[in-house]
């Protein structure tokens, strides 16, 4: 099972693209549990809840791998779930970077702030689209995981997109 996960600041196509790359490669996608998580909390979020957060993803992930076929895409990752921890709390639970650091996603697609700023009651802040976009580069290169950066609108972000992944495809000899 090859595992890709979609990574980068918030209202950057992550959802989108997600869904178009399960569609297209006829598999599934993992959605991303803080959606829910806060939209349904009735207060401010808090550390604590990060980190139920993070626990949900991951169960999430582990549910939805069941029924996926050769590849499994993931829209967002314990890399989110560290910056947004960081930025917004001043430090991550150890938890969130024990599993960050046992991640075994085959490839991130860190997604590029050129999409237009879609508000959205959960969506913080507009302003700092590009300072989170080289967070999410730095991270990545510290972590040395294999990423490829996606940029241009949606039906470019798409065709990049598929051409990483079904390179990753001929390398593992699945397509």
């Amino acid at each position: 099972m090859l595992k890709v996960a979609i990574t980068g600041p918030e209202s950057t196509g992550k959802s989108t693209l997600s869904e178009q790359l399960a569609r297209h490669y006829q598999t599934v996608w993992v959605p991303e549990y803080a959606r829910s998580y806060v939209g349904n909390l009735g207060r401010p979020y808090t550390l604590e809840d990060i980190e139920a957060i993070a626990q949900g993803q991951q169960a999430l992930e582990q549910e939805v791998q069941q029924q996926a076929s050769t590849i499994l895409f993931s829209d967002t990752d314990m890399l989110v779930l560290k910056i947004w921890s960081e930025h917004a709390f001043g430090h991550c639970p150890a938890w969130i970077l024990e599993k960050l650091a046992q991640q075994d996603y085959n490839l991130c697609l860190l997604m590029g702030v050129d999409l237009l700023w879609e508000p959205d009651p959960q969506r913080e802040h507009p302003h700092l689209r590009q300072f989170f976009y080289n967070w999410y580069k730095r991270e990545l290169e510290q972590l040395d995981v294999p990423y490829v950066e996606i940029h241009g609108q949606q039906e470019s972000r798409f065709a990049l997109a598929r051409q990483h992944v079904d390179s990753l495809l001929h390398q593992q000899h699945l397509l």
